[in-house]
């Protein structure tokens, strides 16, 4: 199944949850993309003991997932060029949307 994963929070245990989750799609033999959007393209620099929401990102991306991060909501937060995420549009988000065959909204 093609999962696509849109998270919007930099919350970080709801942020945490979001990457588990895509991280255990993909070891079920998922495709999964993964866009932030809002606040959420802050979740790069959490730092939480508990919730460890970068290490979960890595998870992702070495499982094979690909992560996309708003390039408007980076910008509007002076974050474009501290973000490894390629920098994305709507549009990227709206072809997610339509690759997809589920779409899950943390």
């Amino acid at each position: 199944m093609k999962l696509a994963i849109i998270l919007e929070t930099k919350e970080h245990e709801k942020a945490w949850n979001a990457f588990r989750f895509g991280v255990a799609a993909l070891k079920k033999g998922h495709q999964v993309k993964f866009f932030l959007m809002g606040e959420a393209v802050e979740v790069e620099s959490i730092e939480d003991d508990q919730y460890n929401v970068p290490a979960e990102m890595q998870k992702l991306e070495e499982q094979g997932g690909e992560l996309l991060a708003c390039g408007t909501c980076l910008k509007s937060r002076q974050l474009e060029d501290q973000t490894s995420c390629p920098i994305s549009t709507m549009f990227d988000c709206v072809e997610m949307v339509e690759w997809a065959d589920k779409i899950v909204t943390f």
